[in-house]
């Protein structure tokens, strides 16, 4: 599999720095196993969906995260993480979005606590996280993928602290900032 597009990565912050060296390190050690479903980690790909103006954000309710997060999902083999984080919006939110660029604006390892899903029980592992952003016109109807999602909202960009559980208000926060728009 090809690891360009994380070895060329630019780390934003101290944070996505450690992350980056921790994904090269897990790959050096797991190969293409990190693109499959390792059970201590593997690769996701992940899309900041925002509204063509700028002042709102495509939020998902997650039924084993029980939180609103952003839209993504496993690579499950493909390295393709820019398809993949297109793929997992169209699927979980029923919009056609496009990216804002063809390079990602966030660089995550994320823990995931242990969860059922379809009845089978799944350990804590990492998921490798690169996310995109994705334009796309609100008007767009959504459509919720019901066996992992239970809402989908817009929401104004001032909203997200009061919208978002505290843990993953600075990923956030880092990719608001990264696309120049300050929140507090």
């Amino acid at each position: 599999m090809d690891m360009k597009i994380v070895r060329n990565y630019v780390p934003f912050n101290d944070q996505e720095e450690k992350d980056k060296e921790q994904m090269l390190l897990a790959y050096d050690l797991l190969q293409d196993a990190l693109f499959q479903r390792h059970p201590l980690a593997h690769f996701t790909s992940s899309a900041l969906v925002i509204n063509k103006e700028r002042t709102k954000v495509l939020l998902q309710y997650h039924k084993i995260y029980h939180a609103w997060v952003w839209s993504g999902g496993h690579n499950d083999g493909d390295s393709d993480f820019l398809q993949v984080a297109i793929r997992e919006t169209l699927e979980e939110c029923g919009v056609e979005a496009t990216p804002v660029s063809e390079y990602p604006l966030s660089l995550d390892t994320l823990w995931v606590g242990n969860h059922y899903k379809r009845g089978e029980y799944i350990s804590p592992h990492l998921h490798f996280n690169l996310s995109y952003l994705l334009e796309c016109d609100e008007s767009q109807t959504l459509h919720i993928k019901e066996d992992e999602i239970s809402g989908l909202k817009w929401i104004p960009l001032t909203s997200i602290k009061e919208e978002v559980e505290d843990k993953i208000y600075p990923c956030f926060v880092k990719m608001l900032e990264r696309i120049g728009i300050k929140h507090d």
